[in-house]
């Protein structure tokens, strides 16, 4: 057998770490997950995020995130055994406490039994997104991206980072008060497809847009009915064939207001296009993940 060349690096694998208490300081940044207040702080403070679950944590290990290490507790050190393997060989130290030490460290009965640490990194930018999105592995599929505005529903927030994900939207970008796409409960409810799936703040608010608008991308506000707004009204099928034929743009961007309020009148009037999606009489407004979801799915048809 012929040996590694010189230059190829060697991965370390991560120790197996056993702990015995909650008070050990190697377990001070997954204290208290159960306080929001207390973890937005300290992972903002230390430059960090908590994925919990063997899903979630199973694509952290595939996404472009650092992972600072793991805990198990000592049933899924064994059932979870290949989760272990993979988190050591990238070299990240695994942590396994007792299912009491777990639950006393993070604050309640975590029956997951798997929860990681990872690096936050800077934000990224708007602009680099949207070229991004911009270079679709054909010429005959348009690109997507969803715009979110005041979306501040962690679930919501999650379940349309896993509705993106399943029909190749290429990326989301969220006005300055939309929730962070990066907290557990999102990152859970995506069951991880948060980190596979770019994000990034867009600023100022709704001038922004302007910036989605010059990347070559129609704005579509959704609505759950067509608003006297003097923007032009169309159904999906419409906003599909403006993406079609001579003159189309670059794609569509799907402006997405949070359930109850919508889109404010800023936000639409800063729009190309309204959208609604017809439904029943009696019928307030869909969820705005399965809005999102019905929107992708019909856009992104051949």
């Amino acid at each position: 057998m012929s040996a590694a060349p010189e230059d190829s690096p060697v991965t370390v694998p991560g120790p197996l770490i056993k702990v015995n208490d909650s008070d050990d300081p190697r377990l001070g940044l997954y204290r208290d997950l159960n306080d929001p207040g207390r973890r937005t702080q300290l992972e903002m403070e230390e430059g960090v995020f908590i994925v919990e679950g063997k899903l979630a944590v199973d694509r952290l290990l595939t996404s472009g995130y650092t992972v600072g290490s793991l805990l198990v507790d000592d049933h899924q050190v064994r059932a979870a055994s290949d989760l272990v393997a993979s988190t050591r060989s990238q070299g990240v130290p695994v942590l396994v406490g007792s299912r009491a030490v777990v639950a006393e460290t993070v604050g309640f009965a975590f029956h997951r039994g798997v929860v990681a640490v990872a690096n936050r990194p800077p934000p990224l930018d708007a602009g680099l997104l949207l070229t991004g999105a911009t270079r679709t592995p054909s010429p005959n599929v348009r690109p997507l991206v969803a715009v979110l505005e005041g979306v501040n529903d962690h679930e919501n927030i999650g379940a349309l980072f896993r509705n993106a994900a399943a029909f190749g939207v290429a990326g989301v970008l969220l006005d300055p008060t939309s929730a962070d796409p990066l907290y557990r409960r999102s990152i859970r409810v995506s069951v991880g497809y948060v980190l596979h799936t770019p994000f990034a703040r867009l600023a100022p608010w709704p001038s922004g847009l302007d910036q989605v608008r010059a990347a070559g991308f129609i704005v579509a506000a959704f609505t759950p009915r067509p608003a006297d707004s003097g923007i032009p009204s169309v159904s999906l099928s419409g906003l599909k064939a403006r993406l079609s034929g001579s003159g189309h743009p670059v794609g569509a961007a799907l402006l997405l207001g949070a359930e109850g309020p919508g889109l404010t009148e800023s936000a639409v009037a800063a729009s190309d296009v309204v959208v609604h999606i017809p439904m029943a009489d009696g019928v307030d407004s869909l969820n705005v993940a399965t809005a999102a979801a019905l929107a992708f799915h019909a856009l992104s048809e051949d």
